[in-house]
């Protein structure tokens, strides 16, 4: 039996800030765009007590925790510590799947016989985790990712959860449908119409029934989930030569100026990643995942490689233009960049900031001075004129 492991780091870049600064410990902090038109990245648990959560727009998020701290991200010095949690859990086993910088899933199924079974695995990457970082992580461990996934958010912060083989379906059974992946508030209402309110209701209905009410495929996929069934395998991250961002919204986006600030921000963080590493992408790709839980993903090649923010959202614009249709609801959004080169091996695409009378040479030195001054004091320190907000006062 397959012994997976789900981690997942505990309000990351708000703990990173708060470890970074102890003044900010004990308080509500809140990561993301500090403008009216910005969204939260990510908010400590002392700011989730006031209902802040991810993917939410700056402004409510204000409204909801006036007295809050709001910081722009240092997606550098985030990126630095997930580098080193991915280390730890290479030790444990090369079967990493990579979700974000502050997740992954890892199989241990071989590696038990040098470490121990999976609840003593989990325990000693978060001890490390903890000596190597000061940061805490949570981890789940089951048969399969799905339940691996929904154990590792039960008891957080800092949170071991195991449920053995065999178990998955009565664990499962008292939580709320919302638990499944892909059940949306659309899906969750069709739901509760049939007396579908936990898992285990879901479970206990017959397929046919499931199935006539909302289709085979949606019927087909929780029917699965709701059993603890999920055959989907670890897959390490084979294509190292690329640097991605990606974001689920707690609840579907239909808005388009909302999703256009979210596709901005993650194209910001992935031109920063590239400019710290010293890499161009010849590709851009743009992932899209809609209710209840269909994944589509569109890219293109660029005519000369890119580090810039503007490129690169310009580049993103038009794959959602063409990957999403008007309206539809939208769960999930990444921005990735890949085939990447070496920066100075790269002829430099002219990306929307510049103008071809501009001699490179100088672009090259004022983005990097934008950087430094990022890195230094945050990303509201400056901004480009078309990826910059409106000043809130």
């Amino acid at each position: 039996m397959r012994s997976i492991l789900h981690a997942d780091m505990d309000a990351f870049f708000a703990a990173v800030e708060q470890r970074d600064d102890p003044t900010l410990r004990g308080k509500p902090v809140i990561v993301g765009g500090l403008s009216r038109r910005g969204v939260v990245s990510t908010a400590s648990y002392e700011a989730r007590r006031f209902g802040v959560h991810s993917a939410m727009p700056t402004a409510r998020a204000r409204a909801l925790c006036p007295l809050g701290v709001f910081l722009p991200p240092r997606m550098e010095a985030y990126a630095a510590v997930s580098a080193t949690v991915q280390a730890i859990f290479g030790r444990f086993t090369p079967l990493v799947e990579p979700l974000s910088l502050d997740e992954a899933f890892l199989d241990v199924t071989a590696s038990r016989a040098l470490f121990g079974e999976g609840r003593a695995i989990a325990a000693r990457i978060q001890r490390e985790v903890r000596d190597a970082t000061a940061l805490s992580v949570s981890v789940g461990v089951a048969p399969c990712k799905f339940v691996a996934k929904v154990a590792s958010d039960l008891r957080k912060p800092g949170g071991l959860v195991v449920v053995e083989p065999g178990d998955e379906a009565a664990f499962l059974a008292p939580l709320p449908v919302a638990r499944l992946w892909g059940a949306g508030p659309v899906m969750q209402r069709r739901l509760d119409a049939l007396g579908l309110r936990t898992i285990g209701d879901l479970a206990a209905t017959s397929l046919e029934s499931l199935t006539a009410a909302i289709g085979a495929a949606a019927a087909d996929h929780f029917f699965a989930l709701a059993r603890g069934v999920d055959p989907r395998e670890v897959v390490p991250d084979r294509d190292p030569l690329s640097i991605g961002r990606e974001t689920t919204f707690q609840d579907d986006l239909v808005d388009d100026e909302a999703i256009d600030r979210v596709l901005r921000n993650l194209c910001e963080s992935v031109a920063q990643r590239l400019r710290a590493e010293a890499k161009c992408a010849r590709v851009v790709r743009v992932k899209l995942r809609f209710p209840p839980f269909l994944t589509h993903g569109c890219q293109t090649r660029v005519p000369a490689a890119l580090d810039d923010e503007l490129g690169l959202l310009r580049v993103a614009r038009t794959l959602l233009a063409k990957g999403r249709p008007t309206g539809r609801p939208l769960r999930l959004l990444g921005v990735t960049a890949a085939e990447l080169e070496n920066r100075s091996a790269s002829p430099r695409q002219l990306g929307l900031f510049d103008s071809p009378s501009e001699d490179p040479a100088r672009v090259r030195r004022l983005t990097r001075a934008m950087d430094e001054l990022r890195e230094r004091f945050g990303d509201r320190v400056i901004r480009r004129g078309a990826l910059g907000d409106a000043p809130d006062d």
